[in-house]
C-alpha cells in the first residue's frame, strides 16, 4: 500500500460510493454520492488505499441509521464495546447507556438492536466490495494479496461481532440461528444462517488474513499480521475450542516475550494515545477527525474533565486491586455515603477530543495465552506466565498457589482487572464460558444474569424482518 498517508482523508467524501446498507437495502441498487467510479478506485493502489481508509474511518464514525439521528450511545465499534462493558458488574452507569446497563436493551424495535445490525452489515458489505473489487482489478498480485487479506480480516471481525451480539455462545448451540451470511457482494436478501456457518467463514477469513497481511502498516489503526493473530485468538476463545491454536495465535500476536510487551509505567497515562507501547490496535482520533463527546469509554468514565461523569466503579471490584497495583486508579471523588453507587470513580481514561480508543493490547494476548495453557493442563506454565503480568503491574505481587479451577478464576479476574472499561471483557468471558454475572447491592440497578441468559444477546431487528422476505416474524420466538 503506497502513499496512504497522503490520501487517507480523500475517501471521506467519496468512499460511500459503494455504500449500501444491511439486508434491507440489498433490494436497492447502490446510489453513487460522487462521480468517482469503481474503475477509478480499483485502477490504482491510491484508490484502494482510500477505500480501505474509509472503512477504518467508518468503524469509529458516529453512526446514523435511516430516520434516526445519531445519538450519544450509538456510534462506532466503541459504542458496542461500552454497551457490553456496562452490562457487567464492574462498572455502574448513570447517564447514556442506561438501558444497556439495565440489560433490557434488546427488543426488535430498540435503537441498539437496529443500529448494531445495520452498522455491522454496512461494514460487511464494504469488506465484500473491497475483496471483489480488488480480485477483479488489474493490480499487481502482490498488492492484491494484501488488500484481499485486509478485506477478509475486516469481514471476519465484523461477522464476529454479529455472532456475539445476536446469538448465545457457539459452545451452547452451534446450529442455532445466526445472522444471514454474505460472503460476496449481493443485492438479494438471505435468510438466517447458523452459528456454525458464520464461524466457519470467520475462521477461514482470519486464517487467510494472517497468511496475506504483512507485519508493517501505516499506523496502529490498521490491522496487520499481529492484530490478525490476536483476532484469531479471540475468535477461537469465543468458540471454546482449539486451545493449542489460541496459545499459538496469542503468542504470535504479542511476540512471545511478555516482559518486552509490557510497559507498566504507561498504564496511568490516560489510555488516550494509540502510540502507547502496549497498544496493538486502536482508533486514532485527530483534531479534525474526532467523535467529540460521543467517544466511549473516555467521555463517560472521566470525572475530571468536561464530559458526562456518568460511569462509576463497583466497590467490590475496587477491592480486588492492591494499593501498589499500577491499575489501581480509583478515587472517592464525591461526598457520598460508603456503599453509594457513586462512591468510586476511575481515572484510567482521560477524555479529550483527540483521545484515541484502544481496540487490542498486548496484556490481553498474554492472558489469553495463559488461559490457553491452563485449558491444555499446562498449569505450571500458565501460572508462570500469569505472574509475569501480575508482577509487572504490582511490584509487591506475591505469586499465588492456585491450581485447577482456582487458577482459571485467577486468570479471569486478571482479565477484568487489566481491561475494565475497554471492550466488555467480563461480558465476553461470561458468555463464552456459559457463566452468569452477579451484581452487588451497591449497584444502581441490580440485575443478575444466569448462565446462557437470553439477555446475553439481542433479538433480530423488526426493520430487518419487515424488509427481508426470507426472515420470518417467528425468528424472535423464544429469544
Amino acid at each position: 500500500m503506497r502513499n496512504m498517508k497522503n490520501i487517507s482523508k480523500f475517501l471521506i467524501g467519496v468512499w460511500v460510493l459503494f455504500a449500501f446498507s444491511g439486508c434491507e437495502s440489498f433490494l436497492d441498487e447502490p446510489k453513487p454520492t460522487d462521480s468517482l467510479t469503481s474503475d477509478a478506485i480499483y485502477s490504482s493502489t491510491e484508490g484502494v488505499d482510500a477505500y480501505l481508509s474509509g472503512i477504518y474511518r467508518n468503524m469509529r464514525a458516529q453512526y446514523e441509521y435511516s430516520t434516526d439521528v445519531a445519538t450519544t450511545d450509538v456510534g462506532g465499534i466503541y459504542s458496542m464495546y461500552f454497551a457490553r462493558t456496562v452490562k457487567g458488574s464492574d462498572l455502574i452507569q448513570n447517564s447514556w447507556y442506561n438501558f444497556d446497563y439495565e440489560n433490557d436493551n434488546r427488543e426488535p424495535t430498540y435503537r441498539r438492536v437496529r443500529v448494531t445490525w445495520q452498522f455491522l452489515f454496512d461494514l460487511v458489505n464494504h469488506a465484500n466490495t473491497l475483496i471483489e473489487g480488488v480480485t477483479n482489478s488489474d493490480l499487481p498480485d502482490a498488492d492484491k494479496q494484501i488488500y484481499i487479506a485486509h478485506g477478509k480480516a475486516l469481514r471476519a471481525y465484523f461477522y464476529f461481532q454479529l455472532a456475539l451480539e445476536y446469538q448465545l455462545s457457539y459452545a451452547v448451540a452451534p446450529n442455532a440461528p445466526a445472522p444471514p451470511l454474505y460472503d460476496q457482494v449481493s443485492y438479494e436478501p438471505k435468510g438466517m444462517s447458523t452459528l456454525e456457518e458464520v464461524y466457519t467463514l470467520i475462521v477461514s477469513d482470519i486464517n487467510d488474513a494472517i497468511a496475506g497481511l504483512p507485519d508493517t502498516r501505516i499506523n496502529k489503526s490498521y490491522i496487520n499480521k499481529s492484530v490478525a493473530y490476536g483476532l484469531k485468538a479471540r475468535i477461537l476463545m469465543a468458540m471454546n475450542k482449539d486451545w493449542d491454536q489460541v496459545e499459538a495465535a496469542a503468542n504470535a500476536a504479542y511476540g512471545g516475550n511478555p516482559a518486552a510487551a509490557l510497559a507498566a509505567g504507561e498504564y496511568s497515562d490516560g489510555f488516550d494515545d494509540i502510540e502507547a507501547t502496549e497498544w496493538m490496535w486502536g482508533m486514532d482520533q485527530q483534531a479534525d477527525q474526532s467523535n467529540y463527546y460521543y467517544v466511549a469509554p473516555h467521555a463517560f468514565t472521566d470525572h475530571y474533565h468536561d464530559a458526562y461523569y456518568g460511569t462509576y466503579v463497583d466497590a467490590n471490584f475496587v477491592s480486588d486491586f492492591s494499593a501498589s497495583d499500577v491499575r489501581n486508579l480509583f478515587q472517592k471523588l464525591y461526598d457520598v455515603p460508603e456503599g453509594d453507587f457513586q462512591e468510586w470513580v476511575t481515572s484510567k481514561f482521560v477524555f479529550s477530543f483527540e483521545a484515541d480508543i484502544p481496540m487490542m493490547r498486548t496484556p490481553e494476548m498474554i492472558l489469553m495465552e495463559a488461559e490457553a495453557l491452563y485449558h491444555q493442563s499446562q498449569e505450571t506454565e500458565a501460572h508462570d506466565l500469569l505472574f509475569v503480568l501480575q508482577s509487572n503491574r504490582d511490584p509487591n505481587a506475591v505469586k499465588s498457589s492456585a491450581t485447577g479451577a482456582a487458577l482459571l478464576e485467577e486468570i479471569l479476574l486478571e482479565r477484568r482487572k487489566e481491561m475494565y472499561g475497554e471492550n466488555g471483557i467480563q461480558w465476553f468471558d461470561a458468555k463464552r464460558l456459559q457463566r452468569g454475572i452477579t451484581r452487588g447491592p451497591n449497584h444502581r440497578v441490580v440485575v443478575n444474569l444466569e448462565p446462557n441468559d437470553k439477555r446475553f444477546y439481542l433479538k433480530i431487528p423488526k426493520t430487518e424482518i419487515d424488509s427481508n422476505p426470507n426472515i420470518e416474524e417467528s425468528v424472535n420466538d423464544g429469544r
